[in-house]
């Protein structure tokens, strides 16, 4: 509870009220009796966090204006919190764009780079800091890169986390897929990936959630709620759960790919391989896959195809979001906890002839993000502010009444949680050599020898390469990356 906060409670309990008349001696006792109860209270119930991560999730939800999706768990979360439709994440990669999350910091550029921190610790990590100040610190599923959170040749040896100090427990029940790596990259029934070429890029078998991967890890998250919850009079929890889908290949229970069996998808936005030098590439972590001999960017039908088992991956992780919320709402437990929906970054879907991420384009970088926190402003209506994934840990720190750490590059959004309409700032992101920034109006990218800058108030977006034809706004947004990215 803030200083003004506690002001405006004694006002209400009377201890202003004459104070002229009061003698300092006799207001002591007065503000230690109304005080202490007040601040007692406050310790008891700091708030727990609820941070759920969905794995290649584009803003590809209803609650983000694609109407066609059934995401019912996700719009009634953004119902009752900020869903903020112009997030960028960091980097276009699983690993990059974790490591930003989880250390509220810029970093390298690769799934590896979790491990490469553990190396040498620098400064304690996103949970580690709430469980430095008392919270029990909890993940399960994929949260950092490897599900489960270790190294090893199937990612489970216990000698090797990626987050040293970070977890109380970090889980990854794998099932019939026998390990986090197989866990991964499986598909129904225990099928695990070994060749990728013989794995199907997609498919939907009838049956039970429990068929494939986040149907056996969210039930471990749902007991781990279940315990933390028990002891949340006596310590806050911080409570991270990875979902998998819709990460490669599309696996999900057949029922969730029938609300889009008969649904006509939108045209694809601007379908065609970009020219000149781009971030544009050929899309191989989906094109290796048993793909049928067929190429979604030459075969209408199968881009269809491929676009609608997505559509039923986001389904089915929209599932598990509630069946999270509702274990929360069962326990008792929403109205003193702050919960967290983020996607690690976007997906293409045929946008300029890329089926995948690994971009610095729009849809590799923009993903969905919900706040949500009992008493939030205006619950429910959404800010399109550009903020960044860096700004989560230091908001998350704002609303738990926790000091930030000094090593954060990013920046609170309380501002934009009490007014949606508040404004957001430029938000940067990063691939190998290449580097971008996004403003309002513009997105630049930068790379050796290579520059593009697109205008996003033109209906042209991100086709057309107007850096030869504005040499000063290049400069100027050029100078802004090399202040604030200093890989």
């Amino acid at each position: 509870m803030s200083p003004v906060s506690l002001w405006l409670k004694c006002e209400n309990n009377g201890i202003s009220k004459n104070h002229e008349t009061m003698k300092f001696q006799s207001l002591i006792p007065v503000l230690i009796a109304t005080l202490v109860p007040i601040l007692s209270s406050a310790l008891e119930k700091s708030p727990n966090v609820l941070l759920i991560c969905v794995d290649d999730l584009r803003p590809e939800l209803n609650t983000f204006g694609k109407d066609y999706i059934v995401s019912p768990n996700i719009d009634e979360l953004a119902s009752q919190g900020r869903a903020f439709h112009r997030h960028y994440v960091q980097a276009p990669t699983c690993g990059a764009s974790r490591y930003t999350l989880l250390t509220g910091t810029y970093g390298p550029g690769s799934n590896s780079a979790l491990f490469q921190r553990a190396k040498k610790i620098q400064h304690p990590s996103f949970p580690a800091w709430f469980r430095k100040h008392g919270y029990t610190t909890v993940s399960v599923g994929k949260v950092s890169h490897h599900p489960g959170g270790r190294g090893g040749k199937d990612w489970n040896k216990e000698a090797e986390p990626e987050m040293p100090e970070s977890w109380d427990r970090h889980l990854l029940p794998a099932g019939p897929w026998q390990h986090p790596r197989g866990w991964m990259h499986g598909l129904a029934n225990g099928e695990i990936r070994k060749n990728a070429k013989d794995m199907d890029v997609f498919q939907a078998l009838d049956g039970p959630d429990e068929i494939y991967p986040d149907g056996v890890s969210i039930p471990e998250a749902l007991s781990q709620l279940e315990l933390l919850g028990k002891e949340a009079g006596e310590k806050p929890f911080f409570l991270a759960v990875g979902i998998l889908r819709p990460h490669l290949p599309f696996g999900a229970p057949a029922k969730y790919l029938e609300p889009y069996r008969e649904v006509a998808l939108p045209p694809i936005p601007h379908p065609a391989k970009p020219e000149g030098k781009s971030t544009w590439h050929s899309s191989g972590e989906f094109m290796k896959y048993n793909r049928w001999s067929r190429d979604p960017n030459k075969d209408p039908e199968f881009a269809t195809d491929v676009r609608k088992h997505y559509a039923a991956c986001v389904t089915y992780a929209d599932a598990q979001v509630g069946r999270v919320m509702a274990k929360l709402d069962q326990l008792n437990l929403r109205d003193n906890t702050i919960i967290i929906l983020w996607g690690d970054h976007g997906w293409h879907l045929g946008e300029h002839a890329v089926w995948g991420k690994h971009t610095l384009f729009e849809e590799s970088l923009r993903s969905p993000m919900i706040i949500s926190y009992p008493g939030i402003p205006q619950p429910g209506v959404s800010s399109d502010s550009i903020v960044e994934t860096l700004d989560i840990f230091p908001t998350v720190c704002d609303l738990a009444n926790l000091q930030k750490p000094d090593f954060l590059d990013g920046t609170t959004l309380l501002p934009l949680l009490d007014n949606p309409k508040a404004e957001g700032h430029a938000a940067f992101a990063y691939k190998g050599d290449k580097k971008t920034i996004r403003t309002d109006t513009h997105r630049l990218i930068i790379g050796k020898n290579h520059v593009e800058l697109y205008d996003h108030t033109s209906p042209t977006g991100e086709t057309a390469n107007i850096a030869e034809a504005n040499p000063d706004l290049v400069q100027t947004l050029s100078a802004m990356i090399d202040s604030k990215l200093k890989l």
